[in-house]
């Protein structure tokens, strides 16, 4: 599954810039904590956006490629942000064969999203996972970590006015 870059515009305040710039200073010259660096940057920013990875780059001293490659690499890392409300289908095998796919396809019309992406107002985000633990519940996913299970696509309506209140 590839990650989806953010088309919203990065909106980083001064103080997070400033916070990220004193986590660069205590790592700045060991390239063995760009990682780390990164985990603190997506605390602070809660994601890692194209201008949060070029200040990890330039203030780590190491190249745009590699951050990119890292955050592509590991899925800890989220390349836009999410939204107030998370919601993660699985699409993992008893999910899957029980109609978790049409589940999917019918949250990303009612939400004009894809799979990685925030709706425009910051409300909603949408990702796909590989398997909740919930398989007697299949289909299932979670919204900010409150699980459904059993779910038909007509059930989509319901969950999202749940949370437009």
């Amino acid at each position: 599954m590839q990650k989806k870059i953010s088309a919203m515009p990065f909106n980083g305040t001064p103080e997070q810039e400033a916070q990220l710039k004193a986590v660069i200073a205590e790592c700045a010259g060991d390239e063995s904590k760009v990682m780390s660096v990164m985990q603190q940057a997506q605390d602070i920013y809660g994601y890692l956006p194209i201008e949060v990875q070029e200040m990890i780059a330039e203030g780590m001293g190491v190249p745009l490629e590699k951050v990119f490659g890292v955050a592509t690499f590991y899925a800890q890392f989220a390349l836009s942000p999410k939204g107030e409300h998370n919601i993660s289908v699985c699409l993992g095998t008893a999910c899957y064969v029980k109609g978790s796919g049409a589940i999917l396809d019918k949250f990303k019309e009612k939400l004009g999203i894809d799979m990685g992406e925030c709706t425009p107002d910051g409300k909603f985000s949408l990702e796909a996972c590989r398997c909740l633990g919930a398989c007697g519940l299949a289909p299932v996913l979670t919204v900010n970590g409150e699980v459904y299970g059993r779910l038909v696509p007509d059930d989509v309506d319901k969950i999202l006015a749940k949370y437009s209140e």
